[in-house]
């Protein structure tokens, strides 16, 4: 992950491109409670002008995607990214079910270098996915930043790996959701062949976000010539029950 993946960045790339082009997404479902009381909103209101949020105001690199859950890999989240790059080969993220101000945090995703990946023990490594699959089939994407951003910013990432928790059902195509954070967290994977999304998952969050899928993968064509074999793109094949074909670039370490 080089420089592109920084806030300066992304910032200038906002500007050049003029008022952002992000779609809202609410999410499908809200925590049961009592409306605010006029006494916790003077004292949110109050806390916003004398507490400082310096570690949650650096989260604000945005990209959106989509995980299977690794045990459950039927149960597929659409996540909203939300980053920070502590320096050039780590980044953290919290994960949101929409990019509205009523959106849950329904999980956490840590994003390291091939180079890190690489010095991690060998019984540490099952718990982190590969992100070529997500880049190369256009799935990754960053709503709001020009196209030649996007694409800088994907190619920094190319090769690199993510662990993911999720920690709240908060709904998933075909599949009831929970009204509060329930049972253990999940541990979540990446999508590493074409067919393994449910049917329309992803041409839904197209339709909502005005964006295609399609069109970001045939312009990462070339990114393909950096990909190199990645460990965990095989942990989940042939269990979506569903046929499936190789993502060009994206091959097993």
């Amino acid at each position: 992950m080089g420089s592109i993946f920084t806030r300066s960045a992304l910032a200038a790339a906002f500007v050049a491109a003029g008022a952002a082009a992000q779609q809202a997404v609410a999410p499908a479902v809200a925590p049961p409670g009592a409306e605010k009381t006029g006494k916790t909103s003077l004292l949110e209101a109050g806390a916003k002008v004398l507490q400082d949020n310096t570690p949650a105001a650096q989260f604000d690199i945005y990209l959106v995607s989509f995980h299977p859950m690794k045990e459950h890999p039927e149960q597929q989240f659409e996540a909203h990214h939300y980053c920070h790059q502590r320096n050039q080969d780590f980044a953290q993220c919290v994960l949101f079910d929409g990019n509205t101000k009523a959106a849950n945090l329904h999980g956490v995703e840590y994003i390291i270098s091939e180079k890190l990946f690489a010095a991690l023990p060998e019984d540490e490594r099952k718990y982190w996915h590969p992100h070529n699959g997500e880049i190369l089939s256009g799935q990754l994407v960053a709503p709001g930043i020009p196209e030649a951003a996007d694409k800088a910013l994907m190619k920094d990432k190319m090769n690199s790996y993510g662990k993911t928790w999720h920690l709240w059902n908060t709904g998933h195509q075909g599949h009831p959701n929970d009204a509060l954070p329930l049972g253990e967290p999940m541990l979540a994977w990446s999508f590493n062949r074409d067919g393994e999304a449910l049917p329309g998952l992803v041409a839904a969050r197209d339709e909502r976000m005005k964006m295609s899928t399609e069109k970001k993968r045939g312009s990462r064509a070339d990114l393909k010539a950096l990909a190199r074999p990645q460990s965990g793109v095989d942990d989940l094949k042939g269990r979506f029950g569903r046929p499936t074909t190789e993502i060009p670039g994206v091959t097993n370490k």
